[in-house]
């Protein structure tokens, strides 16, 4: 191979370790995410053990339709807390295998070991070590794909879960992918999938086959970028960062909502809490995303970007009433609100146009985070949520 990708990612990982930590969850089927309400609840799942997946139940699923399927089954909340720091665990394990690492979330990452594998023998034997250690010092299982480059890796590792290690090849690369189904190209949507059904592409071995040309008439630099993949063409480095892509909060209501200081208010209160977070993290985004789904599940985004990077939880709310404010939803009730940031980087800058603003909202934000730390997350908070009794998740992509 003239490059060794590793692909790492652990299998049912919030599961896991809530199975861990609670012997009497092990095989068992184990939900978490949102609080299923008898089969009232409008959250949705953020992962399940395997035992739950029999059951036809999948991460992103509603909580509703989970309960449906599995009433019996055992409903937990996020420990977010707990996972980040087993997720920190497994990174740091990682380092010792290649210094080229790049974490694409919380259970997921890049490893490239083309001028490392050596010390532990063959590309197979250093992901059969790097399973080994993760299983001894954590307790959990992860499934590996190797190949030399990252859309293949990310595909093999895919394929033998749970604790399955895939190897592939370079000359075995267009065999393995050819018989694989269009939906497991990394990227590939449902409106592209659909798109790409009606071409009569149910392969990936059916895209590749496609001239160029065809493609990109069809759907422009994307499909390039989908043909090439097709074909094995993957040029991608491991980044070697370990910097999210995004990080937003967001909430499902318990009954849609029309009140507007309601919404308005869940706004501040998510506002508050991913600025507090992106401090805790170091980071600084310059492109703030309002997500608001409607009571007919219709769900709609809306972006601004910025020459620099914020945190600050006043600029971030400002910027998220205004979007809020000039998006029409046409009286319909809202079911989730949304609020995120993206193009992150570790920095200290902030937007000029507000400066002294922010200097001033960044020593509240400064304080409110030192007495939380001090004495409790509910110790403290602004005097318009003192009411407000919030049910959210993080989604990090």
């Amino acid at each position: 191979m003239s490059r060794i990708i590793l692909h790492l990612d652990m299998d049912a990982f919030f599961a896991a370790i809530e199975q861990l930590d609670f012997p009497e969850y092990r095989g068992k089927p184990l939900i978490v995410g949102a609080d299923p309400k008898g089969g009232k609840g409008r959250g949705v799942v953020s992962t399940c053990s395997y035992e739950a997946r029999k059951y036809g139940i999948h991460s992103a699923m509603p909580i509703s339709q989970a309960y449906k399927r599995c009433p019996e089954g055992i409903y937990v909340y996020p420990r977010g807390k707990r996972y980040s720091e087993i997720s920190k665990r497994i990174i740091r394990l990682l380092d010792e295998f290649s210094p080229d690492i790049e974490q694409i979330s919380i259970d997921e990452a890049f490893l490239d070991i083309s001028s490392t594998y050596k010390f532990f023998g063959t590309p197979r034997e250093t992901g059969k070590v790097i399973k080994d250690r993760i299983r001894q010092e954590t307790g959990l299982t992860a499934s590996i794909g190797i190949a030399p480059s990252k859309f293949i890796a990310k595909i093999a590792s895919d394929l033998e879960k749970p604790d399955g290690l895939v190897i592939v090849e370079e000359e075995n690369v267009k065999s393995f992918l050819a018989p694989l189904d269009i939906s497991r190209m990394w990227g590939v949507g449902e409106k592209t999938l659909t798109h790409l059904h009606a071409m009569g592409i149910r392969t990936i071995g059916d895209l590749a086959k496609k001239t160029e040309k065809e493609i990109t008439d069809k759907f422009g630099k994307s499909g390039l970028h989908f043909w090439q993949l097709a074909r094995g063409i993957d040029h991608r480095a491991v980044s070697g960062g370990i910097l999210a892509k995004s990080i937003s909060k967001e909430i499902t209501f318990d009954v849609d909502k029309n009140n507007e200081f309601e919404l308005l208010n869940t706004l501040l209160y998510l506002s508050n809490e991913l600025s507090r977070e992106m401090r805790k993290k170091g980071y600084r985004g310059k492109c703030i995303t309002l997500k608001i789904r409607l009571d007919d599940f219709s769900t709609f985004s809306r972006s601004r970007t910025y020459s620099s990077a914020i945190d600050s939880s006043n600029l971030i709310y400002t910027q998220i009433k205004d979007l809020y404010t000039t998006f029409d939803r046409k009286e319909k009730k809202v079911r989730l609100l949304g609020v995120g940031l993206s193009h992150l980087e570790m920095g200290e800058n902030q937007l000029d146009l507000f400066e002294k603003a922010t200097q001033r909202n960044d020593k509240i934000d400064n304080v409110l985070d030192q007495v939380r730390e001090k004495f409790g997350e509910k110790s403290i908070t602004r005097a318009s949520l003192l009411k407000a009794d919030y049910d959210s998740q993080w989604i990090r992509d």
